[in-house]
């Protein structure tokens, strides 16, 4: 009995520290991008810093090659990527669950096109839709960036959303509701919404993390949020020539993107186990 429950306790623990590790690293870059709305350790904008220059008690993780400070601009770049996840994962939600939901309830032509639609949309790399359609703006801008980024994620999330809400519109208690007089608009609120967004969450999570590293793909080619903005792909970028005699100015950007999309899939991967507990005990 004792080898039993230490069987079925053993992988409870494994995910309850997944789930604990990746509410740690995306709180921490929460909390660093909110108190950078109250104080950073400069101003974003002051390079009379020596160029350069190794991390110190003045600057604790040096300067960059324009003399500014890297921990400030690093502090800026977690406010830049939250909002950038934060913006895209919300139009890509907002976009995509409508278009899923009313492809669900659509004649079987109108969703066999949008269907379709989708595939396509979605057979295109997320990078490279963001890219045209920053590129088609009149100039690159954060808010084009996210723009962008949400329009390439709502074909996922409306793919999804479809599948799921046709799934449900299947079961018996539908049309029970509708026998009562539950109006479609109803079935929709209070039993399509409810049943697939637990497992909409876990892919909002993904997603999210995607859509930062896209955002730094998309900075690291010029195409992201412009200066003041700092963001950790255009700080890779600009590191990229004193890689060997500065390393410092690459390797905290890098590690600051990695440990927020471990973070947000680790929170993904909790979410998961709670939306699903059964599948906890299928591994």
């Amino acid at each position: 009995m004792t080898s039993s429950g230490t069987s079925v306790s053993a992988p409870k623990r494994r995910r309850s520290l997944a789930l604990t590790v990746g509410l740690a690293l995306v709180g921490l870059n929460v909390a660093v991008a909110v108190l950078t709305l109250f104080w950073t350790p400069y101003d974003p904008l002051n390079a009379s810093g020596g160029r350069l220059e190794a991390p110190s008690l003045l600057h604790w993780l040096g300067t960059d090659r324009l003399g500014r400070d890297l921990l400030t601009q690093l502090m800026i770049g977690a406010r830049t990527a939250l909002l950038v996840g934060t913006g895209a994962v919300v139009i890509g939600a907002a976009i995509g669950v409508s278009l899923g939901v009313l492809a669900a309830f659509a004649t079987r032509l109108a969703d066999d096109v949008m269907a379709a639609t989708l595939d396509i949309l979605i057979a295109f790399p997320t990078l490279l839709l963001a890219m045209l359609v920053v590129a088609a703006s009149d100039s690159a801008s954060l808010w084009s960036a996210i723009l962008a980024l949400g329009l390439a994620i709502s074909a996922i999330v409306a793919r999804l959303t479809r599948i799921l809400a046709k799934r449900v519109l299947r079961q018996d208690y539908i049309v029970a509701s509708r026998t009562s007089g539950t109006s479609w608009a109803g079935v929709v609120f209070r039993h399509v919404l409810p049943n697939i967004w637990p497992t909409l969450s876990v892919n909002f999570a993904l997603q999210f993390g995607l859509a930062v590293i896209a955002e730094a793909s998309l900075s690291y080619l010029g195409l992201g949020a412009p200066p003041p903005n700092a963001s950790w792909g255009r700080l890779l970028q600009e590191a990229q020539g004193t890689v060997y005699t500065a390393p410092i100015g690459a390797i905290a950007p890098g590690i600051a993107l990695v440990a927020l999309v471990i973070g947000m899939n680790l929170l993904a991967d909790g979410l998961r186990d709670i939306a699903d507990p059964t599948r906890g005990r299928s591994r």
